[in-house]
């Protein structure tokens, strides 16, 4: 899947794709920015395509490339493409070169045709806000949702970003970013790591508590990846 399109040269674009193995990889696609190219339209961002690569010697070269699924429903649609991009930046920053994950590619896939499946901008957000919890969650960063983060108390009634998850009152009096969160969001977290997204596209969701959704997962991913993340503050915005 092309997750990104860097300018290389007048008519040439460095690649960053997710492979079918879960590997990040960087190519280079000859002609990639040419009208007409043949590799133009294969290589559009969110293209599911089987590359043929010659070795370079720096970064392999597209030689072949055959489109497999354009996901051509989000094209033309802001909200849609906005929700894919936002899924495109956090799926870059969870895959690595030469390491392999086969969990990443799938869900990624998923992902993309779920953005193409949702049936209004409630449902694009409980999409975006799945696959940042799930990709996140696989790769080591679940927040606590059942019990206090800090001393195991069931009795939680706040969650916090950077302590990892909920909290009781008195753990969380001390801590600047602990917000006070209702059972039902609790709920909706932890059901966006647990549920399919063909249940998520059919589950019933006002759009007060998608944003708000959407928002915490911006939040989560932007402070336990380290980065900014310039498409989901794209996609908040729209």
């Amino acid at each position: 899947m092309v997750l990104d399109r860097t300018a290389l040269g007048e008519q040439d674009l460095i690649l960053t794709l997710l492979s079918d193995a879960g590997e990040e990889l960087r190519v280079v696609a000859k002609g990639g920015r040419k009208p007409g190219g043949r590799l133009a339209s294969r290589s559009e961002l969110f293209c599911e395509t089987d590359f043929l690569l010659a070795k370079g010697r720096n970064l392999d070269v597209v030689s072949e490339a055959t489109v497999h699924d354009a996901h051509g429903a989000i094209r033309g649609d802001l909200e849609r493409v906005s929700a894919a991009s936002a899924i495109s930046e956090v799926a870059r920053l969870t895959c690595f070169a030469d390491v392999e994950d086969p969990f990443l590619f799938p869900l990624c896939s998923r992902a993309m045709r779920a953005v193409e499946q949702a049936s209004d901008q409630a449902h694009l957000d409980l999409v975006v806000a799945a696959y940042v919890l799930k990709v996140l969650a696989h790769g080591g960063w679940r927040p606590q949702l059942s019990s206090c983060v800090l001393c195991g108390d069931a009795d939680v009634s706040l969650l916090s970003v950077n302590a990892g998850g909920v909290l009781c009152a008195s753990c969380a009096k001390d801590l600047s970013d602990a917000q006070e969160v209702s059972r039902s969001f609790v709920g909706w977290l932890s059901s966006l790591i647990s549920l399919t997204f063909d249940v998520l596209l059919e589950a019933s969701c006002d759009l007060s508590t998608s944003s708000e959704l959407v928002g915490f997962t911006h939040r989560w991913a932007a402070t336990h990846l380290d980065a900014r993340l310039r498409a989901m503050e794209f996609y908040l915005s729209v």
